[in-house]
């Protein structure tokens, strides 16, 4: 149903609805990756009630990339907390994209995988467009290697659609130490993906732009 594609391969048409880039602020992590890509990304709005703020990218049809940043009008960070302590913009999280967020559902109860959702999201855009989604979150996503899942609400628009485009994702791929064991949980829940053997986890995202392709 869902797969993030191989390294080595293109991964159009699969299940990756977006990249989380955290950043210790919003302006500095937008003017790194416009460093990188040419490109400034767009201010998306803010989480009420996370601590956080964002701004967009597009990375091609139904696939964006997302800058979290703390937000400064908000008291405290309820999701995300490395974010207040990285010296650089870094790739800490991602979200497969589905359109029966109650079947992940039901399939990660079958499996007897621990998860919360599907819980109801919403955004206000700058121009005060309200964008809803649900997502299902698993209880354990081995420090963000493993995926939350969104469906987007069926009168919102996505996101990749107007933010700010020329840049296109080609490969993902994750490392960590028990490749067998993240391997299974992966199947479990029903996503393919690219997985190194690596004593120390990381997600890895090859993007080109208009400065050329580059890895976060």
């Amino acid at each position: 149903m869902i797969a993030t594609g191989s390294r080595g391969r293109e991964i159009a048409g699969t299940g990756i609805d977006h990249l989380i880039v955290g950043c210790r602020d919003l302006d500095f992590g937008i003017a790194a990756i416009e460093a990188l890509t040419g490109i400034r990304a767009a201010p998306g709005g803010v989480h009420p009630g996370r601590g956080t703020r964002n701004a967009l990218l597009s990375l091609g049809s139904r696939r964006y990339l997302e800058l979290v940043a703390p937000d400064p009008a908000q008291s405290a960070i309820t999701w995300f907390n490395v974010i207040q302590s990285l010296p650089d913009p870094r790739l800490i999280g991602w979200a497969a994209a589905t359109d029966d967020i109650d079947a992940i559902a039901r399939r990660l109860r079958d499996a007897q995988i621990a998860f919360v959702g599907p819980a109801a999201g919403s955004r206000a855009r700058p121009d005060g467009t309200v964008l809803e989604w649900r997502t299902v979150a698993l209880g354990d996503n081995a420090g963000g290697l493993l995926p939350f899942f969104i469906e987007w609400g069926a009168t919102s628009v996505h996101p990749s659609v107007d933010a700010p485009s020329g840049c296109e994702l080609v490969r993902f791929d994750v490392g960590y130490a028990d490749v067998n064991q993240l391997r299974r949980t992966a199947q479990a829940i029903g996503i393919e993906m690219s997985i190194e053997q690596s004593q120390q986890p990381w997600l890895r995202a090859t993007i080109t732009g208009p400065r050329g392709a580059f890895e976060l």
